[in-house]
């Protein structure tokens, strides 16, 4: 069982989403979170609080009648799940849950117990909302995506639930889950805060970790296809920059081809004295940037990585909602704890550096499959009959054409401000289209880099001499040849991007 007490951790999300770890409550939390909601219940009898006895956004000026205020909490949550656009994949669904659990579990909120509880019941048994892509604006945080949380939560809308779409009530039923019970402000507390904005996001960053492996891992197998020099990625040469993340980057590839018998040590080739005599070398002097520069370029990535990932932690363990409930100070604060800026920009950072990763991919595959660069392998590593067959030469259609498509989402969305809701939110984040574009930036990349890898397989293949190879790669050839067998003949290959594409996101490189 993993308990719900914040700091909440990266790996903490890894083993709920991806090895179904339990959640539990500690009495702690609920005695937290019973004293927050007393507290406002006794605060709110003689004073003005939004949510609790006003209306909303800039209808907040009309008093709501005491005998209204419960039928006001369920009009927000029914109006406001109001979403548009494809479903979102429950597992970026469960995160937000879990992201929101959390937020509300500090005790900042003033809702009572039986949220806390009912939420972590459709946690624990793997019941999702129906949440859709289209509708939040990121300024009250995310209003319309939390409201299909909230109308499930009262026992309305629809989930999925072991790979169907169901009504919300029947599944309730089924597992013996109970509705909340709405009492003072519950509709405003659950759909008031950036919860699913950031879920996506920490989906984005486990995916994006895992995405720059495999860049590293495919870029370090491409110099020893092409037998490269080794100085570019050693420790002598990136220490000369004060970046950590280029000497990871780097050692990471000193790591990978630390047995490799192709690798070129630069001494004992071009600064030998017969090279002196040369008028054209036989051998390159220095490799193209696509294979030399790795380091700097994707160093940069995992600065961005690490900066998203320390930005995520901090909003998921953070009181995003607004009133702000002080038991401590005995007070109510208005604000607007729920404005998604810190989350919309690091999405918009973080989309650029994998659209990033995503063109070193194409470039390093256009390196692989043009034979006149690399002067090594066949022309689209064609291991067939040249004129007849034709490799991977449609495969590196889809990979540009799919590049292509990142670079025009890489534009920003935290400067995409439009002003709504009577002008009342008359600037916002966006920050869940933000993670919403991110998280296709980031599949668009894997399906790149589905496809050098293939380039790559193809490339071992042709050298034949895989003893020659580190161990490191010669354990991805394995892996890989298995799913991909495109020897001489030519067949469709998207079933094969797509196993690979599969294969890569659920698999980690080192």
């Amino acid at each position: 069982m993993l308990s719900i007490k914040a700091p909440l951790k990266l790996s903490d999300f890894q083993l709920i989403l991806f090895e179904n770890q339990q959640l539990e409550i500690s009495e702690e939390v609920f005695e937290k979170a019973t004293s927050s909601f007393s507290f406002l219940q006794d605060f709110a009898k003689d004073k003005v609080i939004y949510g609790v006895n006003t209306g909303f956004g800039p209808m907040a000026q009309y008093k709501i009648k005491d005998e209204d205020r419960l039928q006001l909490q369920y009009n927000l949550i029914r109006s406001h799940a109001s979403g548009t656009g494809k479903a979102m994949d429950p597992l970026y669904v469960k995160a937000s849950m879990v992201a929101r659990l959390n937020s509300l579990s500090l005790g900042y909120s003033g809702v009572n117990k039986s949220v806390l509880e009912s939420m972590q019941q459709l946690i624990n048994h793997d019941v999702t909302p129906l949440i859709f892509e289209h509708g939040g604006v990121g300024a009250s945080g995310d209003l319309v995506q939390l409201a299909h949380l909230a109308l499930v939560l009262i026992g309305e809308g629809e989930v999925f639930y072991r790979g169907e779409r169901k009504a919300a009530k029947s599944v309730f039923n089924k597992l013996s889950i109970k509705p909340i019970e709405v009492k003072l402000r519950e509709g405003l507390a659950l759909i008031n805060g950036t919860s699913v904005m950031t879920g996506i996001g920490i989906v984005n960053l486990i995916y994006a970790k895992r995405l720059l492996e495999w860049s590293i891992c495919c870029s370090s197998i491409i110099n020893e296809i092409v037998c490269a020099y080794s100085d570019h990625y050693s420790s002598e040469l990136n220490s000369s920059k004060l970046h950590e993340s280029q000497h990871k980057v780097a050692a990471m590839m000193q790591e990978h081809l630390k047995d490799s018998k192709r690798i070129k040590n630069r001494q004992d080739h071009l600064y030998r004295e017969t090279s002196t005599s040369e008028e054209v070398f036989s051998e390159k002097v220095q490799e193209y940037y696509s294979l030399r520069c790795i380091p700097q370029i994707l160093g940069p990535v995992l600065d961005t990585i690490n900066s998203a990932e320390n930005i995520l932690m901090d909003e998921v363990n953070s009181a995003n909602d607004n009133p702000i409930v002080s038991v401590e100070k005995q007070m109510v604060y208005h604000g607007g704890n729920f404005h998604g800026d810190f989350i919309s920009l690091e999405m918009d950072k973080l989309k650029l550096v994998i659209t990033r990763l995503s063109m070193l991919s194409e470039r390093q595959l256009n390196y692989l499959l043009n034979s006149k660069l690399n002067e090594i392998l066949p022309p689209f590593v064609n291991l067939g009959k040249l004129g007849l067959n034709f490799g991977l030469q449609g495969a590196q259609f889809s990979a540009v054409s799919t590049t292509a498509e990142n670079q025009t989402l890489s534009n920003s969305m935290y400067v995409h401000s439009i002003p709504n809701n009577n002008d009342n939110q008359d600037i916002v984040s966006m920050g869940t289209n933000a993670a919403n574009i991110t998280k296709t930036v980031i599949d668009n990349a894997y399906q790149v880099l589905a496809v050098q890898m293939m380039a790559i397989i193809q490339g071992m293949k042709h050298i034949d001499n895989l003893d020659s190879f580190s161990t490191k790669s010669k354990e991805i050839f394995e892996k890989f040849n298995d799913k991909f067998h495109l020897e001489k003949e030519d067949f469709p290959l998207y079933n094969s991007i797509e196993d690979i594409t599969k294969s890569l996101k659920e698999n980690d490189a080192y």
